[in-house]
């Protein structure tokens, strides 16, 4: 057996799934999102077993993305937590087959609380489809397990339909970076996105010097400094700024002289810089760019303020 050519036989087989699954999309799709831009509610997401397990990502990504959002596990709300869903809440309900009795033993009460109703399953003749307000199809003609019996193409395909609708949803609410990293404090995305550079940035005991600092001492100070870099100023200006490879090449080329160089003799014009109001996503577009580790941050009068590196924005 070939093991590299099973994995892509599996990747072959999901991806023509995924590929065929926009054909299945009908009117309710459009009809389930405009419910969903409508809803005053929270949108709920219900499964069992492998379903349920793809339920709880679709209803993270949904929370995440500007779409209020909790799963509920239907044997739990058949026992009681039928009391988390509100009138206005929209529920979600996944099963592949559309027969699964824990999913279709709680249709009922949404019914009788008049509460609108999305399935997902991969029969629209089903009978979860047939008792919900919106049928989305996610069926699979072949699944990747080779014993056609474990869930394995179907639940690509609920996932990638949870995602349609959380793009979908994005887009129409205009769903931004800032609105996510609000969503997302505590993570690294969010703190790209909220933080300021002046906050991460390094500004206590910079390695700088003057135009004439002999070579010597901008080894001293570059070595101090623990950046890597030292910046060239004159009256708080950015000259210029010397990295040990400025250094390491001007040793090649000037053998004979070398300790005679000052820092102008040395340093790279025009270095790479950004405000110190930016935001750290800034920092890194830049890094990115200019395939750096480190920037010079400037104030408003652009005035040398202090370094920002890659790893103060977890680069």
């Amino acid at each position: 057996m070939n093991i590299i050519n099973i994995a892509k036989e599996v990747f072959d087989i999901q991806s023509k799934e995924i590929a065929e699954l926009s054909n299945l999309l009908t009117e309710d799709f459009e009809k389930a999102i405009n419910s969903i831009l409508k809803s005053k509610g929270k949108m709920i997401v219900c499964g069992m077993g492998k379903s349920g397990i793809i339920g709880k990502k679709i209803a993270a990504t949904l929370a995440s993305t500007g779409t209020p959002s909790f799963f509920l596990h239907p044997g739990e709300a058949y026992h009681g937590d039928l009391g988390m869903i509100e009138q206005e809440d929209i529920i979600l309900l996944i099963s592949n087959s559309g027969e699964t009795d824990e999913v279709l033993k709680i249709i009922p009460f949404l019914h009788a609380q008049n509460n609108v109703t999305i399935s997902m399953s991969g029969n629209p003749k089903s009978t979860l489809a047939q008792n919900t307000n919106y049928h989305l199809n996610i069926a699979v003609k072949k699944e990747s397990c080779p014993l056609g019996l474990a869930p394995m193409s179907s639940t690509t395909a609920t996932l990638v339909m949870g995602d349609a609708l959380a793009v979908v949803l994005m887009k129409m609410k205009n769903f931004k970076d800032n609105n996510f990293a609000r969503l997302h404090p505590g993570g690294s995305l969010g703190k790209k996105l909220l933080v300021t550079v002046s906050t991460v940035m390094k500004k206590e005991n910079l390695p700088v010097c003057d135009t004439y600092l002999t070579v010597k001492n901008v080894v001293h100070k570059m070595t101090n400094g623990k950046v890597g870099l030292v910046v060239v100023l004159e009256n708080a200006e950015v000259m210029g700024i010397i990295t040990d490879g400025d250094i390491r090449r001007a040793m090649d080329i000037n053998e004979n002289n070398f300790f005679l160089l000052k820092a102008k003799d040395l340093m790279s014009y025009n270095p790479k810089t950004i405000n110190i109001n930016e935001k750290l996503i800034k920092a890194n577009e830049l890094m990115n760019k200019y395939k750096v580790n480190a920037l010079l941050v400037i104030n408003n009068y652009n005035k040398f303020a202090g370094i920002i590196q890659g790893h103060d924005i977890g680069l």
